[in-house]
């Protein structure tokens, strides 16, 4: 009789959890991975689930006792408008930067490596300027004295200065700037996987490049255009400094309320409801688009 039928006929002889070398040598893995994940974790509870906890309690803890004031607040007419501008100008910054975005992305991915590397380092050369100086070289630009004026008083296309800042259309143009490469990337990652015959294949069955590009490419570069989407939308929605500068006042963003109600009203139960509130508007934004397409389809562009 071999040795595996007299195992099979008495279990006695079968190798344990605790004799078996396989599952010893898996048990020192996943502790060793526990270790090596254990500063990273301590890392996330500390930057990330404490601040968020101590934010949920501030917004129900006040004065001593719990409340729902801060909530309530949240939805009266002035708050709520701030939350419909709020989601009104991120998909108008959102479509713009996918108008603007996708022929770049396009064009970076149908030319040779060398060029594509070129298109894609100046869509990234931003990056190596703050957000802060950026917005104050559009304001600049943008003034009633600015560059884009004094050049359109010069052709004689306009008879005085256009109000191009401290309003909703220099918001909308400073951010559509700013947050364009979050767009072209993921967009750009997507379009780059596509096989390049497949276009081909259309071509040769008689579709016309339009008919081709919408019937084959646009369809396979949507897990792009949503990545891309998604993260410039969320990135909208909590945006501050270029809102503050650019609109004056006037194009009064969700973050600015959080701002204001902590830096002139130190009301920190006010801020951190509207936080909590925001950030459940990012999730369901986020699960949302996870019942279409995979979450980690959606971040990676895969």
């Amino acid at each position: 009789m071999t040795i595996a039928k007299r195992m099979l006929q008495d279990p006695t002889m079968m190798p344990s959890a605790t004799t078996d070398p396989s599952v010893r040598y898996r048990q020192r893995e996943d502790r060793a991975m526990l270790l090596l994940m254990t500063p990273a974790l301590l890392v996330a509870v500390v930057l990330v689930v404490v601040p968020l906890a101590w934010l949920s309690w501030q917004s129900i803890y006040q004065d001593g006792g719990f409340t729902l004031a801060n909530y309530r607040r949240v939805f009266t007419e002035a708050y709520l408008s701030t939350f419909v501008l709020t989601f009104r100008l991120s998909l108008i910054v959102t479509a713009l930067t996918l108008l603007l975005g996708y022929p770049v992305a396009y064009f970076a991915a149908s030319i040779s490596p060398r060029w594509s590397a070129l298109v894609l380092g100046m869509v990234i050369l931003p990056f190596w300027t703050s957000v802060l100086v950026r917005t104050y070289a559009w304001l600049v630009l943008l003034q009633r004295t600015g560059l884009i004026n004094k050049a359109l008083l010069g052709m004689g296309l306009i008879d005085r200065p256009l109000q191009l800042s401290y309003n909703q259309l220099g918001t909308v143009i400073a951010m559509v700037h700013i947050l364009l490469p979050f767009m072209v990337l993921p967009l750009y990652s997507a379009m780059q996987k596509i096989p390049a015959n497949l276009s081909q294949a259309g071509a040769s069955l008689g579709g016309s490049p339009w008919h081709v590009f919408l019937r084959v490419f646009l369809p396979l570069s949507m897990s792009g255009v949503l990545a891309g989407a998604t993260l410039v939308f969320v990135l909208c929605l909590g945006f501050y400094i270029t809102p503050e500068l650019m609109g004056g006042g006037k194009s009064m963003m969700v973050s600015m309320i959080v701002s204001r109600n902590v830096d002139i009203y130190n009301s920190w139960g006010a801020a951190s409801s509207v936080s909590v509130v925001l950030l459940i508007c990012v999730f369901a934004v986020f699960y949302a688009v996870s019942r279409v397409i995979p979450l980690e389809k959606t971040l990676g562009a895969k």
